[in-house]
């Protein structure tokens, strides 16, 4: 093993760490788009937590998706600044490490790591929502009816698709890419149709908006508490852009591609999300049904409603191609981070986690790891489903996290007139320019303030004991502990850059 080093400038960003170039380049402009549109999911994330926003603060909750749009659009723009400089697998991770130091980027990449491999398996439980709506025998386990019947299948229907997005990025980048690019194509159209269609069949005007509707009444910081829990249901979905700079190593010109890719992802996920939530609850035949606002209803009962029988059932198809495509773009993305950490001897058994496939220019072990790790945390559910429920809330507070360790070093870094590089506005890449520590201020302050809105101790959302109610600090405490239990003990000794992929002087 050797240290990293910085033998100079390259297009692809990828010297300055020292690393050789291993992975198939072979991305376009419409991939890397469809990489962060992907694992936002427009249809994945406002399907599965639409229930909870509207059941907790009424139609008033959906100001939380413009006021996370502008959170996470500074925290996009510091990263398109990145992207522009090191378009490189494990993003955050190497980003943390360069800005900030080894032991902020070493634990950036754990949280991230770790709340991806949870992410995936909370992202193909949605398969449960929408398979059986389609067939009854896509409910493989009893009738529905057992106690245990809809969480047994879940895992089933969840396992089944882990193998297969393991087997698709087993076999290499391109046919990810292709089948990742087909289903967002698929799942883009969908959703303008959905919001089309909604649109048409509104029954009300926008003022109830601006009421709070009666709601709020029994938190005891009245609506503004019931706001503040029901924006969870916007911050749970709209992050993962990222992930078009972590396919940096495999995209074309990769410095203008992942920047813009980035941008465009968030802003159409924005824009289309937004649009299907404002005309389902405009066209919804009766807000006062309580199935909207509960989990076995939502937004899927919504467009059952409104729509007609066989284009519902269209659109529940379009739904599920949505939630595979988005299962096989969060498995990437912990691929790559994977790959980027064991790359730097950062993990466990290194050597063999950042093996290069000759054939298929891909990491197939961490495609393997990812699977195998998110379907056990599946089987949870089966046993536990409130402990799962937990997970899965607090794997977003780790990304929000992670995303911090990028930001509030590079706000120290800006402060010390270090970033951005004077070569990006040069070269003509992308940068902020003056404009740049406002947002970065934004970014950190927003990245801080909702990390903490997110893992407020309530019952409402984690439920009982006091571990679940805590589980943010308790389960956040243990992994990170665990993480950094072998950091100290071993990782701090060992870790630099691979022989094996040091670049050729």
């Amino acid at each position: 093993m050797v240290k990293n080093k910085a033998p100079g400038h390259s297009d692809s960003g990828m010297e300055h760490f020292g690393y050789r170039q291993s992975l198939d380049r072979s991305i376009g402009a419409f991939g890397s788009f469809a990489a962060g549109v992907s694992y936002i999911s427009i249809l994945t994330g406002t399907f599965q937590l639409f229930f909870f926003g509207f059941g907790t603060a009424g139609p008033a909750y959906l100001w939380s998706w413009p006021l996370v749009l502008v959170g996470q659009l500074a925290v996009a723009l510091c990263f398109m600044e990145l992207a522009a400089k090191y378009p490189i697998a494990g993003s955050v991770y190497n980003w943390s490490k360069l800005l900030g130091s080894q032991i902020i980027g070493w634990s950036s990449g754990w949280l991230m790591l770790m709340a991806s491999i949870v992410s995936l398996s909370a992202v193909v439980l949605a398969l449960q929502l929408n398979l059986p709506r389609l067939w009854s025998g896509f409910q493989f386990i009893g009738d529905g009816t057992g106690p245990d019947d809809f969480a047994k299948n879940a895992v089933v229907l969840g396992a089944i698709c882990i193998i297969l997005t393991t087997l698709i990025n087993a076999l290499g980048v391109r046919l990810m890419a292709f089948i990742n690019s087909a289903g967002v194509f698929i799942e883009l159209i969908a959703a303008c149709g959905i919001a089309v269609l909604l649109a048409v069949h509104t029954k009300r005007g926008p003022e109830l908006f601006f009421s709070t509707n009666g709601y709020g009444g029994t938190e005891s910081g009245g609506f503004f508490g019931a706001f503040l829990i029901a924006s969870l249901a916007s911050g749970y979905v709209m992050y993962g852009f990222d992930t078009a700079s972590s396919l940096g190593e495999e995209t074309v010109e990769p410095r203008r591609t992942a920047p813009r890719a980035i941008l465009r992802a968030i802003l159409a996920s924005f824009v289309i999300g937004g649009a299907i939530l404002v005309f389902a609850v405009l066209a919804a035949p009766d807000l006062h049904d309580p199935k909207i606002g509960s989990s076995s209803g939502g937004l899927q009962y919504i467009v059952e409603q409104v729509m007609w029988g066989p284009v519902a059932k269209l659109f529940l198809v379009c739904i599920v191609v949505a939630v595979f495509v988005c299962a096989l773009a969060v498995h990437t993305a912990a691929i790559r981070l994977m790959f980027a950490m064991a790359r730097d001897n950062a993990l466990p058994f290194g050597e063999s986690l950042a093996k290069v496939n000759p054939k298929t220019q891909a990491p197939i072990v961490p495609a393997v790891v990812v699977g195998v790790l998110a379907t056990l945390i599946l089987v949870i559910n089966v046993g536990q489903p409130k402990i799962f429920t937990v997970l899965t809330s607090i794997a977003v507070i780790m990304i929000y996290l992670a995303y911090l360790m990028v930001t509030w070093p590079m706000l120290k870094q800006r402060l010390a007139r270090q970033w951005p590089p004077s070569d990006l506005a040069e070269q003509g890449y992308f940068t902020m320019g003056s404009l740049g520590f406002v947002v970065n201020l934004v970014a950190v302050v927003w990245g801080a303030g909702m990390a903490l809105n997110l893992a407020w101790p309530r019952v409402a959302v984690y439920g009982n004991p006091w571990y679940n109610t805590w589980g943010a600090f308790v389960y956040i405490a243990v992994i990170l502990g665990t993480g950094l239990g072998w950091y100290w003990l071993r990782g701090r000794h060992s870790i630099g850059t691979l022989a094996s992929h040091v670049a050729e002087p």
